[in-house]
């Protein structure tokens, strides 16, 4: 009898099976084939039917729909000028953004909620404001129209038009991450003797650098497809300023169903290569900055 006591005093204690943790959402498997499911239903299923559709025309119908003259400048307008109110927005949307998280002063709030007015204004009611307000008979434009400038009615209007509706991606992107930003980095920065402009480029600009260039992209990925507040302010003059969203409306008005649909998959495609590389220019940059791609 001490014997077995003995024996079972010596026996490890049994050690207690913790149970796994419930997840909040179901396994890997059921959420990942919604996802596909539900992006399938939303994205890829429409855009296989706009694929499928120019499959109706020839080669050769196919190069003359997307390369007439008319086409291949609205090209030039829609992508250019995307591109410059891009650029345009990262900038200045920087400098909001900086303005909003950096500087407490009367009337911020309102400021801050004026960023995102673009989002909840109608785009053809922002082009109308805009040509009320830029064209020669408008509050701005009868100043300007005098002295030579002309912005109404012109590619310059368009990338006014583009600007406006683009700049609240920049802001809303990079906001978040200036707030969260550590200032006791620039503080060092200082205390070594860094200049100002070196604690911008060194500390500051390589830590939002990825929110930027999602900004960039966004607001220009917007800009492509932008039409309500361009037909107003661009006067849709045919090889001038003519944007190609446009050209597939009056496709689709002549019931040139394919013709229109063959200049939207040359659309699809060209952005899509754009917003890669752009994607690409993240990672890269993330890898450089010591961040997760």
């Amino acid at each position: 009898m001490t014997a077995a006591i003995l024996s079972a005093a010596q026996r490890p204690a049994a050690v207690p099976v913790r149970r796994a943790a419930k997840k909040v959402l179901p396994g890997f498997g059921l959420t990942l084939g919604y996802t596909l499911f539900y992006l399938s239903i939303i994205v890829l299923i429409p855009l296989s039917a706009l694929l499928f559709k120019t499959f109706s025309l020839s080669w050769e119908q196919f190069v003359t729909a997307v390369t007439s003259p008319r086409v291949m400048a609205s090209y030039r307008l829609t992508f250019g000028a995307s591109l410059i109110a891009a650029l345009v927005n990262l900038v200045f949307g920087l400098l909001v953004a900086w303005v909003l998280v950096r500087y407490k002063f009367p009337g911020k709030k309102i400021i801050d909620a004026l960023v995102d007015l673009p989002f909840a204004l109608p785009t053809a009611v922002a082009g109308i404001s805009l040509t009320a307000l830029l064209a020669s008979n408008g509050w701005l434009g009868q100043y300007l129209e005098p002295m030579g400038i002309k912005l109404a009615f012109t590619p310059a209007g368009v990338v006014i038009a583009l600007i406006f509706i683009g700049l609240p991606f920049v802001v809303r992107t990079v906001q978040p991450v200036l707030e969260d930003a550590e200032k006791e980095l620039e503080e060092a920065a200082t205390s070594l003797g860094a200049t100002r402009l070196q604690i911008f480029t060194k500390v500051i600009l390589p830590h939002i650098m990825p929110a930027l260039l999602t900004g960039f992209a966004m607001a220009f990925a917007r800009a492509i497809g932008e039409y309500g507040s361009v037909i107003f302010i661009a006067g849709n003059m045919p090889m001038i300023s003519e944007i190609t969203p446009l050209i597939i409306i009056g496709k689709l008005e002549q019931y040139d169903y394919a013709g229109a649909t063959a200049v939207a998959v040359v659309m699809l495609v060209i952005s899509f290569v754009l917003l890669l590389v752009i994607n690409a220019l993240q990672a890269w940059q993330r890898r450089n900055a010591g961040a997760p791609a």
